[in-house]
């Protein structure tokens, strides 16, 4: 398997390519035998459409890949975040950049409000309304 770096753009670029003579394939040799006939163009007009979306793809994994990874969940205790949507008691948070499953201490916190994170439950992190945390200090 290609990890990182030129070895896996090569990869990515041959499979590409390979995608395309398929595609090639398919609307020239195949869909005539079904008595489907696509004009040069449309063909054309697929194959960059499909490059395109290889692009974007191999630009979204590379920066998923590049990202650093958390060394434990237990460096995410004390970090602030927001909800995404409303949490009764169950939903999402964003913490640092990354979209999290959450469970609120509270039975409701609404969306957009600022949370901390107090404790987690395997990769649902545990979080309390910030105003909440602040009263107790």
């Amino acid at each position: 398997m290609i990890r990182k770096g030129k070895g896996y753009t090569v990869y990515t670029i041959v499979t590409t390519l390979g995608e395309e003579a398929a595609l090639a394939a398919v609307v020239l040799l195949g869909l005539p035998l079904l008595g489907i006939n696509i004009p040069w163009w449309g063909l054309a007009l697929m194959m960059v459409a499909w490059a395109v979306y290889s692009y974007i793809a191999y630009w979204l994994c590379v920066r998923a890949l590049r990202k650093r990874a958390l060394v434990g969940l237990e460096v995410l205790i004390g970090a602030e975040g927001k909800t995404t949507c409303q949490i009764a008691p169950k939903g999402y948070v964003r913490v640092q950049g990354e979209l999290w499953k959450a469970v609120s201490t509270q039975t409701h916190v609404g969306e957009g409000e600022e949370v901390v994170v107090v404790g987690r439950n395997n990769f649902t992190l545990v979080v309390t309304p910030l105003r909440e945390e602040n009263e107790k200090m």
